[in-house]
């Protein structure tokens, strides 16, 4: 591919993600979040077959863009899910957990790739679509959806084999129906009152910064980067190893989700994020050197000195960019990457979950589709050092962001976040609150 196709291969993925994540503002409230995550099957099998069996460009772009579909439909659903099935004491690790089946999903790949061409890389890809129809259909619908369409025995029964036999569901329904019955329909003038504008605003807003910090196009040219870097190691080789360092720290993230915060992670994880990319930023933007006539003792001439000093500067910069991508990678992985899932489902408004979780995806993957679009032109025109400057800029903002925007959700039900935005102060739920006003 010349360097345009290859832009469009990269890019093409986040444009169907964005198509799936508006899919997915229907599906979730028209299907369910449990069928609207099996349908995703569909577009992901079609378009690995596509890929596996390409015989010419357009046949990868196609598969790509289909499974960039399903991506976009589970991105959307699936934390929406995991959220309104968990309990609130382990919500957060369960919150991480599309992360880090996503990574070692990612790290399979890699590794495979070191020995089977692609071909059977995209058969293998179509494999946990179809274990996914198989598992989901053992799994409960959200109690939540069905206390919302009057299937109160089924919400419970639901309910009951997610928690066990001997827990009290009672406390639990009661509070999701208390919920429910205080939620109207949205009408748009309805969406200018903070209940629901600034956890929308705030979703969107991590969505988007998420993406511009660079991670989705420093993850598909990982191994051109690494190539153009002058890395010590092969580049599909550092590719695997920073495929294990992203596993690595997802699962430091999800047993820290729930006894260091959210907030704390996310200030973490933007610091290392931008002291990496500054660090990339800095031995990107390389200024040759005058040439000095120098005579040193034990070297026969300033030439072989060079060479010298040549050689050890180069073992330096080789290694500084894998060491500092490894880090930048660490950093979104244990923060920004799963994080910022967990909290979109949690600080969404309960009446417009489903629509408003399509509508980050949508807003993140159109993001994606655009950055990772004009990454390679910007390499080629610039180099790697205008973007990672551009990435170190919006760490800066992404730490603003979290100080400012951000509520620290720990320990937190749907309903008492909810009730936070409600009254604009406090997470406590009144049963009788002022702020509740029913039509």
């Amino acid at each position: 591919m010349d360097t345009d196709q290859a832009a469009w291969f990269g890019s093409i993925y986040t444009l169907g993600a964005a198509a799936g994540g508006l899919g997915a503002m229907l599906l979730n409230d028209l299907i369910g979040r449990k069928m609207s995550i099996m349908m995703s099957a569909v577009p992901s099998s079609i378009g690995y077959m596509l890929m596996g069996g390409a015989v010419n460009l357009w046949m990868l772009l196609l598969g790509r863009f289909l499974t960039g579909v399903a991506g976009g439909m589970t991105a959307a659903s699936i934390p929406v899910y995991i959220s309104e099935i968990s309990h609130k004491k382990v919500r957060g690790a369960l919150g991480s957990c599309p992360q880090i089946t996503a990574v070692f999903g990612t790290l399979t790949l890699y590794a495979l790739g070191l020995v089977v061409p692609w071909r059977w890389l995209a058969v293998a890809g179509s494999v946990p679509a179809v274990l996914m129809i198989i598992l989901l259909a053992f799994m409960p619908s959200s109690p939540r959806r069905l206390l919302s369409l009057g299937q109160e025995q089924k919400a419970e029964k639901a309910l009951r084999w997610l928690r066990g036999s001997n827990y009290n569901t009672n406390i639990e329904l009661n509070a999701i129906q208390q919920s429910i019955n205080t939620q109207v329909k949205i009408t748009w003038s309805q969406l200018l009152t903070p209940i629901y504008y600034r956890p929308i605003l705030i979703s969107v807003g991590m969505r988007f910064l998420q993406q511009m910090t660079g991670i989705t196009p420093v993850l598909v040219y990982l191994e051109p980067i690494f190539a153009k870097s002058n890395v010590a190691l092969e580049p599909r080789y550092d590719a695997a190893i920073v495929g294990a360092v992203r596993l690595f720290s997802v699962a430091v993230a999800a047993s820290l989700m729930d006894k260091a915060g959210r907030k704390a992670l996310l200030y973490s994880s933007s610091m290392l994020m931008f002291l990496s990319s500054l660090t990339l930023t800095m031995i990107s933007h390389t200024t040759p050197c005058p040439a000095v006539n120098i005579t040193v003792p034990g070297y026969s001439s300033h030439a072989e000195l060079g060479n010298t000093l040549q050689a050890s500067q180069g073992t330096a910069v080789s290694v500084i960019p894998l060491i500092s991508t490894v880090v930048f990678i660490f950093g979104y992985a244990m923060g920004w990457g799963p994080i910022t899932w967990l909290l979109m489902s949690e600080v969404l408004p309960l009446v417009a979950r489903g629509v408003a979780s399509g509508l980050c995806v949508t807003v993140s993957w159109l993001t994606a589709f655009v950055l990772t679009h004009v990454f390679t032109l910007m390499v080629d025109t610039y180099g790697l050092y205008v973007p990672y400057l551009m990435f170190t800029v919006v760490c800066v903002l992404c730490l603003l962001f979290n100080a400012v925007c951000i509520p620290e959700t720990r320990n937190r039900s749907l309903e008492e976040i909810e009730n936070y935005f409600r009254t604009g102060r406090t997470f406590t739920i009144r049963q009788n609150h002022p702020g509740v006003v029913s039509s």
